[in-house]
């Protein structure tokens, strides 16, 4: 590990869905040596692509969980995280920026700047991570880099600049031009390994001229040494324009583009390059933390070995041989045998084996240093956790991690499912922090929430791969509630007569609707009618009628109970008595109260490009939506609406699809309200078709 800090290199390669991430890291491996054969990401040989080391990721050729690696390239060290591009995997990506230092933004020459290209770009923009962009798949029909390089500027801000053209598109596209070395790159040899240089074509040079103008143009501005050379018209060395366009890489204010294609083993080099010339190695990334002992103050981290140890566990993985945990150490380092203390629990731990982690390989090493990612086997820790050297007490800020918006109810198959769905469901919402599960208090189901029905379609087969466990989904039934909407008399009397001493307790008077409350007790009784110990008891006898109410069985809510009447037996009564009576008398008053159902209403807000905005109103008006308002914010624009719970099972994959997967929506509850009688009817004829298949 004695490479040296400023030859170390954290990247991520992040892009939409089918943008060629995963391609373009396995060409990356093969050509600095860490891979001796290419293999394809849709596993058509039987191998599959490294990175995707999940069986469940080469079936389906995408990537579900990041996976981390490291390489050599001319004497630098980059260690490389290999991010999902679907939406549902989103926090993978987000805890991949978290700890990385520069990242390579892959765009599809024929797609463009796609829905989750902008997702990836909002989050980079979050953790201020610097990035360099690759057009790929420049052979396919239809590609146009020049379109991509426009729409990084419209769509995402980007002040993006051209370091490449290209020397042929399409099925003709043989390389690339370098316009800062103005060379033409050729790639020979069966993998693309022989990089060839010449002369730029004819055909090129006016085109090569005026775009290394364009790139001069926009790197000048960071560079006084190079706007002078501009000025006195004198020469613009390489050295000159690297400095300049590092600069304005490192500030995010340039974004250098270059293209090629990875599938076809076309400029993966020169963009290797291009990570180790632009793209920030640890010093030049100011990294911050929290110092616990003074107010939360804010401290700049050091790469440097000696410091006091600061580090950040970003991701765990469950495996059969216990928790790993990958770390970035920030400052100091971590070594076999030091004891470090976990910042959130005040636990000290003892490192026991320290590992690099190749895709699902892994290598045995002495120590982390500051600047590297590395993993911890056997810590007990969370995602997001701060293990440091006893001499700071720092804390790093925490990640993004956004609110799930979709749940499924799932059932086991038998009693060996249940334990084995148990272990599975433990692992799972401990290693990702958007998947979460808990027990429906109502309806007594396990419940499954996470970013999508894809993510959640992951879980389920991997507890059913690896961990046999057979489960059933659904909907999860909705928690509909009862309540009354007038007033009602009741007046009941509980007569049991046994041999010994019976039962007797009379209870009257009324039950009405209340506002904002789930039950109200009031107690009217005069005279002693009902003497004063059994008032509780009657309560009781109410509270009890609440969990499931007479009309559907759902929990009764909004209903204030007077009692202004009673009788009562000098030997006979009793509490048990008077509870009975009470129950009686909440059957006899409910029927007569005209009860109803209330379901849950949501708010619901959507974002979406204002070209779908009609789209989506339709689509939440046919859920029984009500619209409460829209506003155009630029390209955007955002729709409030209430629509009940039941109708927003599978909305996720509707608004998709409705608008080419760029509109994205946040739901929370709102508030109660009436169930229209058709569907009151709906919920009647379900409760009673599953009574009949309990019996």
């Amino acid at each position: 590990m004695a490479t040296r800090i400023d030859n170390i290199r954290n990247i991520g390669i992040s892009a939409h869905i089918d943008s060629g991430k995963t391609t373009l890291t396995e060409r990356i491996l093969f050509y600095t040596d860490r891979i001796h054969a290419i293999h394809d990401v849709k596993g058509k040989d039987g191998v599959g692509a490294t990175m995707d080391s999940m069986e469940l990721e080469k079936e389906r050729g995408i990537t579900i969980a990041s996976a981390a690696t490291y390489c050599e390239w001319k004497k630098h060290e980059i260690n490389i995280i290999d991010t999902p591009g679907h939406v549902d995997f989103t926090i993978e990506v987000e805890r991949s920026l978290r700890v990385l230092d520069g990242a390579i933004l892959v765009l599809c020459s024929v797609g463009g700047v796609q829905s989750q290209s902008i997702t990836v770009d909002q989050q980079m923009k979050r953790y201020k991570v610097p990035c360099i962009a690759f057009v790929n798949k420049c052979d396919r029909s239809g590609a146009n880099p020049f379109r991509v390089i426009a729409q990084l500027k419209d769509k995402l801000g980007h002040n993006a600049v051209a370091m490449q053209i290209p020397v042929g598109l399409e099925a003709d596209h043989e390389g690339v031009i370098d316009l800062v070395t103005m060379k033409a790159l050729y790639f020979d040899g069966d993998n693309g390994q022989t990089i060839r240089m010449e002369e730029i074509p004819e055909v090129l040079v006016d085109s090569a001229v005026e775009q290394r103008e364009a790139l001069i143009d926009a790197a000048s501005l960071f560079s006084d040494e190079l706007t002078e050379a501009v000025l006195e018209e004198g020469p613009v060395t390489e050295a000159m324009l690297i400095d300049a366009v590092r600069k304005g890489t490192l500030e995010r204010r340039l974004t250098p583009v270059f293209m090629g294609s990875a599938y076809k083993n076309k400029a993966v080099q020169p963009l290797l390059d291009a990570v180790t010339r632009l793209l920030p190695c640890p010093a030049d990334v100011e990294n911050q933390a929290l110092d616990l002992d003074h107010d939360e103050a804010v401290i700049t981290l050091i790469s440097d070995s000696t410091k006091p140890t600061v580090s950040l566990a970003f991701k765990l993985e469950d495996g059969q041989y216990g928790q790993l945990t990958y770390i970035r150490v920030y400052q100091g380092k971590l070594a076999k045998g030091d004891t470090v203390v976990n910042v959130r629990t005040g636990k000290k731990v003892k490192l026991g084996r320290l590992v690099r982690m190749h895709a699902n390989q892994m290598e045995e090493i002495s120590e982390i240093s500051a600047g590297y990612i590395g993993a911890l086997f056997g810590v007990d820790c969370a995602s997001g956790d701060t293990f440091t050297d006893s001499r700071v007490n720092l804390t790093m800020t925490s990640m993004y991690v956004p609110d799930p918006v979709i749940s499924l109810a799932i059932v086991p198959k038998d009693n060996k499912a249940e334990i084995n769905m148990s272990k599975a469901l433990n692992r799972f919402s401990k290693e990702d922090p958007t998947f979460q599960t808990y027990m429906s208090k109502e309806t007594g189901d396990t419940i499954i929430s996470g970013m999508g029905e894809l993510h959640l379609e992951v879980y389920i087969e991997r507890m059913r791969r690896e961990y046999d466990a057979e489960v059933t989904s659904g909907a999860p039934r909705v928690a509909y509630r009862e309540t009354i909407t007038r007033r009602a008399e009741f007046d009941y009397t509980h007569k049991k007569q046994t041999g010994g001493s019976g039962q007797f307790g009379r209870v009257a008077g009324y039950m009405e609707p209340v506002e904002g409350e789930d039950f109200v007790f009031d107690n009217k009784v005069t005279g002693g009618s009902i003497p004063t110990p059994y008032i509780p008891a009657c309560e009781k006898g109410f509270r009890k009628c609440l969990a499931k109410g007479p009309k559907m069985a759902f929990p009764v809510t909004g209903v204030k109970v007077v009692i202004d009447d009673g009788a009562s037996h000098s030997v006979d009564s009793s509490d048990m008595a008077f509870q009975a009576a009470a129950r009686g008398a909440f059957l006899e008053g409910y029927m007569k109260a005209a009860p109803v159902i209330h379901e849950p209403i949501m708010k619901v807000a959507v974002e979406t490009p204002t070209e779908f905005q009609g789209g989506v109103m339709g689509s939440l008006n046919q859920r029984r939506g009500m619209i409460v308002g829209s506003q155009e914010e630029g390209p955007m624009c955002a729709i409030e609406s209430q629509v009940p719970l039941a109708e927003m099972f599978g909305y996720a994959t509707v608004l998709r699809s409705l608008t080419q997967g760029k509109a994205q929506f946040t739901m929370e509850f709102a508030t109660y309200r009436q169930v229209p009688r058709s569907i009151s009817e709906d919920i009647a004829r379900k409760r009673q078709e599953e009574k009949k298949n309990v019996a």
